[in-house]
C-alpha cells in the first residue's frame, strides 16, 4: 500500500513537472512575441518620429510644457501649475491630445530627409535670383537714364535744325516761286521726336493753304525748296537727283537750274533727267542708247573743258559736235546727266 501510494505521488509530482515545463515553453514563446513586437515598435518610432527607444528618457517638464499648451489651444481649461501629477495621469485628455496630434503628423506626410539639402540649394539659387534681379533692376534705371538723356539731347539737336531748317525752307521757297510765302509746323509740340511736319506753301497769287493741295509741279518745286532747305543745314559731297524736274514746266526749269547753280561749287550733282535745259547745265552727259535692239550702249560725253586746278575760268563755248549731242527729239532712248 505504502509502494502505492509513493507511486502514485510520483506521477502527480512527474504531472506537476511537465505542466511547468508546458507552462515555460508558453512563456518563453510569449516572451519572443513581446521581444518582436518591442522591436518592431522601437523600428516603427525611429522611422517615423526619428526617435531611438533605447536612448529615450523622458522629460518630464517639456511633456507637462507641451501637454499645457495643447490643453490650452483645445479651449480647455489650464490645469493648476501645481497639480503635476493630475496633469500626467489625465489619461483621457493625454490619449485625445495623442491622436490630435497624429492626426497632424499624418496630415503633413512622411519626412524628407533631404529637405535641408534641397532648402540649401533653393536658398542658393534664391540668393543667385536675387543679384540678378537687383543686377537687371540697376540696369534698367541706367538705361532708362541714358535713354532720356539721349531724348534731351535729341530733342534739343532737332529743335535747333528744324529752326534753321525752317529758315532755309522760307528763303528758298521765296526764291524758287519768286515770292510768296511758306511754313514748316510741328503737328503737335510737345511731342516733337514722334509727331509729324505740317508743309503750308502760299505760292504768289495764291491763299495759304496745304501742300497738299496745290498742282504738280508746285508740290515738286515746294519739295525742291525743302530739299535744299535741309541741304544747307548740312551739306554732302554728292547729291542724287532722280528725273526731280520732269513736273515742271520751262520757268520752273531755269528757277531749278539755277538753284544748282547755288550749290555746286560745295557738292557735286548726279541728275537722271530728260530734259533738255537741265542736260544744258551739266558738265558731262551720259546716254544710254540702243542702236540695235536689245543691246544698250552707253555714250558719254564732256561738255565742258576741264579747268586748270585753282583757276575758276568761264565755260568755253559749245562746239557744233557739242551742239548736236545736246539736240536730242523727244523719242530718243534715256538720258543721265552727270553735272558738277
Amino acid at each position: 500500500a505504502e509502494v502505492n501510494t509513493l507511486e502514485a505521488d510520483l506521477r502527480m509530482h512527474r504531472k506537476s513537472l511537465s505542466d511547468l515545463h508546458d507552462a515555460r515553453g508558453k512563456e518563453e514563446v510569449r516572451q519572443t512575441q513581446m521581444q518582436l513586437k518591442l522591436e518592431n515598435l522601437a523600428e516603427h518610432v525611429m522611422r517615423r518620429y526619428q526617435v531611438d527607444l533605447r536612448e529615450f528618457s523622458p522629460d518630464r517638464y517639456a511633456f507637462t510644457k507641451t501637454y499645457r499648451a495643447q490643453i490650452k489651444q483645445r479651449g480647455n481649461a489650464e490645469p493648476d501649475p501645481g497639480a503635476e501629477e493630475a496633469v500626467v495621469f489625465d489619461e483621457a485628455q493625454l490619449q485625445e491630445v495623442i491622436d490630435q496630434l497624429t492626426r497632424q503628423l499624418d496630415a503633413m506626410g512622411p519626412v524628407n530627409l533631404d529637405a535641408v539639402h534641397e532648402y540649401d540649394e533653393l536658398e542658393e539659387r534664391h540668393t543667385f535670383l536675387e543679384t540678378q534681379n537687383a543686377d537687371l533692376t540697376n540696369s534698367r534705371r541706367e538705361l532708362l537714364d541714358v535713354i532720356a538723356r539721349i531724348n534731351q539731347t535729341t530733342e534739343k539737336l532737332f529743335a535747333e535744325t528744324f529752326a534753321q531748317v525752317r529758315i532755309n525752307f522760307r528763303e528758298m521757297f521765296a526764291e524758287l516761286f519768286g515770292g510768296g510765302r511758306a511754313d514748316l509746323a510741328l503737328l503737335d509740340e510737345n511731342d516733337a521726336l514722334n509727331c509729324g511736319i505740317d508743309i503750308i506753301a502760299k505760292p504768289p497769287g495764291k491763299q495759304l493753304q496745304s501742300v497738299s493741295l496745290l498742282s504738280g509741279g508746285e508740290r515738286t518745286m515746294t519739295a525742291v525748296a525743302l530739299l535744299f532747305a535741309i541741304y544747307m543745314v548740312r551739306p554732302s559731297p554728292f547729291c542724287i537727283l532722280d528725273e526731280m524736274d520732269a513736273p515742271l514746266d520751262e520757268s520752273n526749269i531755269n528757277r531749278f537750274t539755277k538753284m544748282l547753280d547755288r550749290f555746286i561749287l560745295q557738292s557735286q550733282f548726279i541728275i537722271i533727267t530728260h530734259n533738255k535745259r537741265t542736260i544744258a547745265k551739266a558738265d558731262v552727259l551720259y546716254g544710254v542708247t540702243m542702236e540695235e535692239r536689245g543691246i544698250s550702249r552707253l555714250v558719254g560725253m564732256r561738255l565742258t573743258k576741264a579747268k586748270p586746278e585753282g583757276e575758276n575760268a568761264p565755260a568755253p563755248e559749245q562746239s557744233p559736235a557739242q551742239q548736236r549731242a545736246l539736240d536730242l527729239d523727244e523719242s530718243s532712248p534715256q538720258n543721265v546727266a552727270l553735272a558738277r
